[in-house]
C-alpha cells in the first residue's frame, strides 16, 4: 500500500479511520493483510490510502453508501472490528464523506 489510490471521477465516498494503538502488534499486521485482501473482493471497492506515525489514518474509497455498508456488515470484517475495539485501538473515529472534487499530479 505505497501508492495513491487510483480513483475514478467523483462522485464517490471515502471512509476516514483514524486511529490511535495500543502497544505491540498483537495479530495486528496479520488481519490488517486479511482485511485489506477481503476489501478488495467487495464490489464497489475503489482504493486505499493508509498513514501511520503517532496517529493512524486509513482512507478507503467506495463506489456508494450502500457499497460501504455490505462492508461494514461483513462477518469477518465484524470479527476485526471487535478484536480492534477490544485489543488494538486506544481510541478511533469513523468518518464517512462524498467526494466532491479530486485532483492531482
Amino acid at each position: 500500500m505505497s501508492q495513491i489510490a487510483q480513483t475514478p471521477k467523483p462522485p464517490y465516498y471515502a471512509v476516514i479511520f483514524t486511529s490511535f494503538r495500543t502497544e505491540g502488534d498483537n495479530g495486528y499486521g496479520e488481519m490488517a493483510a486479511k482485511m485489506l485482501h477481503l476489501a478488495e473482493l467487495e464490489e464497489g471497492f475503489l482504493g486505499i490510502e493508509s498513514a501511520r506515525d503517532d496517529v493512524g489514518i486509513t482512507v478507503s474509497y467506495w463506489k456508494n453508501l450502500a457499497s460501504i455498508k455490505k462492508w461494514k456488515e461483513n462477518a469477518e470484517h465484524l470479527q476485526a472490528q471487535k478484536i480492534g475495539r477490544e485489543s488494538w485501538y486506544e481510541s478511533f473515529r469513523v468518518r464517512i464523506s462524498r467526494v466532491e472534487r479530486d485532483y492531482g499530479i
